[in-house]
């Protein structure tokens, strides 16, 4: 078919049925996604051959726009990155790639392409057209064929040369780095302040937990508003283990990118030590598990708990000077998430260079943060902060600081029903039988006559006791008044 033919065809197709209803193209276009970002690829030439082809012309017959390549898209399920075409839909450039490339070799010997790709986590051909580059270049060369049309490679004199050269500033060799734009629309896209969980979500979430109703209608708009929370009260009921399950309110899943590039920085981001993985089903949502783009991994939310440990190096980007690799602070990780501050007052920092840090962030949702360099650079700063304390808040930092932390909390003692609860709850997970009598012995004299506050951690406690004494005796493990004394005694001795 001659070109003027196909294009009185194309013509006759883009204008077929305009304005009425049954109009295949309208009903297309109705179905695109409304919450894509896209970037645009290099224009093709017009004309050009194959499928491609004949979509650009249709395009441009029927009045539409080119095709564009989505770097990110929200579907049912979430913020989704996709996997990136060319480089310049990754926002990288050839220098960026290429350095990854040789600093890989030359810590590995020789690779194929495909492995080469699978290490930067890049699509393969982009890669491939780059290594072709790269040895017309003269940096790598064959060492063999590989599968599936591809070579194994190997650096020449040059090309190990230039990687020592970029390895004595930078050891990186990981994923490719995601721009710091993407990054931030990410955390836009997957903040805490679009989710809304309910009373069943947090009943959901603290489901191995005993809450009072009053505690629940409390920490449930607290939870809902994404913002700070102080929960306070005497050590032993709870604070951390309420803190630590809060997350569990909002959705399961996020996406976060293995490293962000700026300026030439990389700033590790993913960390083992902090995320859990949440490896993706093959397939996800309408897209096939191979269309994601792999520099980033899916993660459970974060829950992020530091104590005494916590220090002012802590919350700023960190430089290893030994590899010139950056790490991100603790906030920068734990965004979409929640920081729980344990122990808060105990710190080895004191509380007012924690305010003066912190200060403007909470309230402008947003953090600076300087690079090795020197550059200053704005990032979300977008997560639950939890401040767990077993001091009045009012104690340890000013009304400023109080106001940006909208909800305080006190954790309060649990009532004698719920003290019961919590013996029925423990016991049989230590596989030990409640006994009521026993409970009211205990109750009666340990309690009541020495005037003791109940905690809600003494169920645990008390009957972990008791199950250590059984089993060094010999004995089944039972609830009895000996057994219980026992306890207390050991127990409370010096914290009386």
């Amino acid at each position: 078919m001659s070109d003027v033919t196909l294009d009185n065809l194309l013509a006759r197709l883009a204008g077929h049925g305009k304005g009425s209803s049954d109009d295949p193209w309208s009903s297309l276009a109705a179905a695109t996604p409304q919450h894509t970002r896209e970037t645009e690829v290099p224009k093709k030439k017009a004309g050009g051959d194959g499928v491609d082809g004949v979509l650009d012309r249709l395009n441009s017959l029927a009045g539409g726009t080119p095709k564009k390549s989505p770097r990110a898209t929200i579907d049912p399920n979430g913020f989704l990155p996709i996997e990136p075409e060319t480089f310049l839909d990754a926002e990288l450039t050839d220098s960026q790639v290429e350095a990854l490339i040789l600093k890989y070799l030359l810590a590995r010997g020789d690779a194929s392409g495909r492995d080469i790709a699978d290490q930067i986590k890049l699509p393969f051909r982009p890669v491939e057209e780059l290594l072709r580059q790269m040895k017309q270049d003269q940096l790598v060369g064959h060492r063999g064929a590989a599968p599936m049309n591809d070579y194994v490679f190997q650096l020449s004199e040059l090309g190990r040369e230039r990687a020592r050269r970029l390895s004595e500033i930078c050891t990186y060799y990981g994923a490719a780095p995601v721009a710091l734009q993407d990054y931030i629309e990410s955390v836009a896209a997957q903040s805490l302040v679009n989710q809304h969980p309910t009373r069943e979500d947090l009943t959901a979430a603290f489901h191995d937990l005993l809450i009072n109703p009053r505690m629940m209608s409390r920490l449930g708009p607290a939870i809902n508003s994404g913002r700070g929370l102080f929960l306070y009260g005497a050590p032993g009921n709870g604070k951390t283990s309420i803190a630590e399950r809060v997350t569990r309110a909002f959705g399961k899943y996020i996406w976060v990118p293995r490293a962000i590039g700026v300026d030439g920085d990389i700033i590790r981001l993913y960390d083992p030590c902090n995320h859990e993985l949440a490896p993706e089903e093959e397939q996800i949502g309408l897209l096939d598990h191979s269309k994601i783009d792999k520099r980033w991994v899916r993660i459970a939310r974060p829950t992020i708990v530091v104590g005494g440990e916590l220090t002012m190096d802590n919350l700023e980007i960190s430089l290893s000077i030994g590899t010139g690799i950056s790490e991100a602070p603790l906030q920068l990780k734990s965004n979409c998430g929640t920081l729980v501050i344990d122990d808060f007052g105990r710190q080895r920092m004191s509380t007012d260079e924690l305010l003066n840090r912190w200060i403007v962030p909470l309230e402008k949702r947003y953090d600076y943060l300087n690079l090795p360099g020197g550059k200053k650079i704005q990032v979300p700063f977008d997560q639950l902060i939890i401040f767990s304390t077993n001091l009045e808040p009012k104690d340890l930092v000013d009304d400023a600081f109080l106001r940006r932390i909208p909800y305080k909390i006190e954790v309060v003692d649990p009532a004698l029903d719920e003290f019961e609860n919590l013996f029925k709850l423990v016991a049989p997970k230590m596989g030990i039988e409640f006994k009521p009598d026993v409970f009211e012995h205990l109750v009666e004299r340990h309690y009541r006559r020495t005037g003791r506050p109940m905690r809600c951690c003494h169920p645990r406690d008390l009957l972990l006791q008791v199950k250590n004494f059984c089993n060094f005796n010999g004995i089944a493990a039972e609830m009895t008044n000996d057994t219980m004394d026992f306890a207390v005694e050991n127990y409370f001795t010096i914290m009386e």
